[in-house]
């Protein structure tokens, strides 16, 4: 197994900057990670970055907390992939999943999906914030509304990725969906345990680490 293309090479806090980015861009060329993902404003800077390479450029959307108006989480998708962003990693609207707003929730993903084009679209549950019978409905909403993973967490929360999540989402969707585990994921160890419950796409920002490990 590649480990590397397992990976979106993940650097979303705030203080980032363009030495960050050139940073995370030249270790995802070296190790061969799947993707970057980065926040929405540089976009258009890792993608020049990674002009010859296979690495892709994932960006989120709605991020962190998910409570953006649809129209905002469209538009802002449309814009992404204006600028080069090949993959799209949205928060769902975490509130209106709680309140049993099904329609919302269902209505918010499938605008972004309308918006992407064709591209992967992950949808963050934010695991850490849900009981099981919500991460089971959010899943299932998430496979209605045609998105292509679902993805454990935004790592903001406090909360990450753990394998019984994993292993829940994987199997609360069906067979052409994936998931995605982010969120703490920081270790060999971890990444292992991730995809022994199912996971197919990790999102670190210990990728060197986690592919360094023997």
């Amino acid at each position: 197994m590649n480990l590397a293309k397992l990976i979106d090479h993940t650097i979303l806090k705030p203080i980032a900057g363009k030495e960050d980015i050139l940073r995370v861009c030249d270790e995802a060329r070296k190790h061969g990670f799947c993707s970057v993902c980065i926040n929405p404003f540089w976009v258009p800077y890792a993608k020049e970055l990674l002009v010859g390479s296979d690495v892709k450029v994932c960006t989120v959307i709605g991020f962190p907390l998910g409570a953006n108006t649809t129209a905002v989480k469209t538009y802002e998708t449309q814009d992404a992939i204006k600028n080069g962003a090949d993959e799209i990693d949205m928060v769902i609207n975490i509130g209106a999943l709680k309140d049993k707003d099904y329609d919302t929730v269902l209505q918010d993903i499938q605008s972004v999906r309308g918006a992407c084009k064709g591209h992967i679209l992950k949808v963050i549950i934010e695991t850490s914030q849900l009981t099981d019978a919500e991460k089971v409905k959010a899943c299932e909403i998430s496979a209605q509304a045609g998105a292509d993973f679902v993805k454990t967490s935004t790592g903001f929360t406090g909360g990450g990725a753990t394998a019984a999540d994993v292993a829940l989402m994987k199997k609360s969707i069906p067979a052409h969906m994936q998931v995605k585990a982010s969120g703490g994921v920081r270790t060999r160890e971890d990444f292992d345990a991730m995809v022994a419950a199912g996971a197919t796409r990790i999102g670190a920002s210990c990728g060197v680490k986690i592919v360094e490990d023997k």
